[in-house]
C-alpha cells in the first residue's frame, strides 16, 4: 500500500509540473490567437494520461467532414483527457465546472463551452456558441446524456443541445449538412485485469462522489485501459428531427459501448497518436 501512495504522490507532482509548464504557454497562445492554442490541450491530455498510467485504444477515427458534432456517453472526468488525447476538439461542460479550483481554469484554457442546465433559456446561447465553433471547423464534443453514469450503461440522450446542428448550418452559410458522429468511451481493464460490472463504478465519477478522493484513488490504484470507438457520422440537414437524431445516435453509442465492454470491437484498434 505504501508504494501505491508513493506512486500517486509522484503522479500529482508530475501533473502539477505539466500544468505549470504548459498553462502559461496556452494563455499566451490564446491571447495572440495562434493555432497552437488548439494543439497544446491535445499534448497536455496525452502527457496527463501517461503520467496517470492510462492506456487508450482508438477504434475508428474522427470524421474528416465539417461541421462536426461528436456525441458521446459520459461516466467520468477521465472522459475529458481520454477523448482530448485523440484529436483537437472543444468540450461542452456544465457551468459548475467553471468555478472549480484549477480544473475550471484548465477547462477555460481549452475554451470549453459552459452550459447552465438549470436554465432552459441558456440553451439557445449555448447552441449558438457550439454552432460558431463547428462552423469555424472545430469539432465540438457533447456528452449527450447530460450527466454521468456508473460506466456500465448508457443513459438516455437529451435532445436540446443537438439543436446546435441546425444552428451550425445557418452559421456556416455554405454547409448543406452538419455531421453528427456517435462516440463511445468504455473503461475495460485495471492493472491488466477486466473491470467487470462491479469494478467499473470505481472508475466512474457520478452521483455525490468527491472529486479529490476519486482523483487520489485513480492515481493510487493502478493503470486503467479505456477504449474509444468512433461510429459512422450521420448527416443532419435543416429538416432533421432532433429527437429522432438523438434516438439514432443514442442507440449507436449504446451498441459501441456494449461491444467494447464485452471485448468485441468491430473495427481496427489504433493508438491516440495515430489519430492526430
Amino acid at each position: 500500500m505504501a508504494h501505491r501512495r508513493l506512486r500517486a504522490a509522484a503522479s500529482v507532482v508530475a501533473l502539477i509540473a505539466t500544468v505549470v509548464t504548459l498553462a502559461p504557454v496556452q494563455m499566451l497562445m490564446l491571447r495572440l490567437g495562434r493555432p497552437s492554442a488548439e494543439t497544446i490541450p491535445l499534448r497536455f491530455h496525452r502527457l496527463a494520461l501517461r503520467i496517470v498510467g492510462m492506456r487508450v485504444r482508438v477504434i475508428g477515427a474522427p470524421a474528416g467532414a465539417r461541421p462536426l458534432l461528436i456525441a458521446s456517453n459520459h461516466s467520468s472526468w477521465l472522459d475529458i483527457p481520454v477523448l482530448g488525447s485523440v484529436c483537437e476538439m472543444c468540450f461542452v461542460a456544465k457551468s459548475e465546472i467553471a468555478d472549480w479550483p484549477v480544473f475550471g481554469w484548465l477547462a477555460k484554457l481549452q475554451r470549453s463551452i459552459f452550459v447552465d442546465r438549470s436554465r432552459r433559456s441558456a440553451t439557445g446561447s449555448v447552441n449558438r456558441r457550439m454552432a460558431e465553433r463547428m462552423a469555424a471547423g472545430q469539432p465540438v464534443v457533447l456528452f449527450a446524456e447530460g450527466t454521468s453514469s456508473d460506466g456500465n450503461r448508457v443513459l438516455p440522450f437529451r435532445t436540446a443541445l443537438l439543436g446546435a446542428t441546425q444552428n451550425a448550418l445557418l452559421a456556416g452559410g455554405e454547409a448543406a449538412a452538419v455531421w453528427v458522429q456517435p462516440v463511445s468511451i468504455a473503461y475495460t481493464h485495471r492493472n491488466g485485469l477486466p473491470l467487470g460490472r462491479l469494478g467499473r463504478p470505481f472508475v466512474a465519477w457520478y452521483g455525490d462522489m468527491g472529486f479529490p478522493q476519486h482523483l487520489w484513488s485513480i492515481l493510487r490504484d493502478g493503470a486503467i485501459d479505456a477504449t474509444v470507438t468512433f461510429g459512422e457520422p450521420i448527416a443532419a440537414d435543416p429538416t432533421t428531427d432532433r429527437k429522432r437524431l438523438a434516438a439514432v445516435v443514442e442507440r449507436e453509442v449504446r451498441r459501441l459501448t456494449n461491444a467494447a465492454l464485452l471485448g468485441r470491437p468491430d473495427a481496427q484498434v489504433r493508438s491516440p497518436d495515430d489519430a492526430a
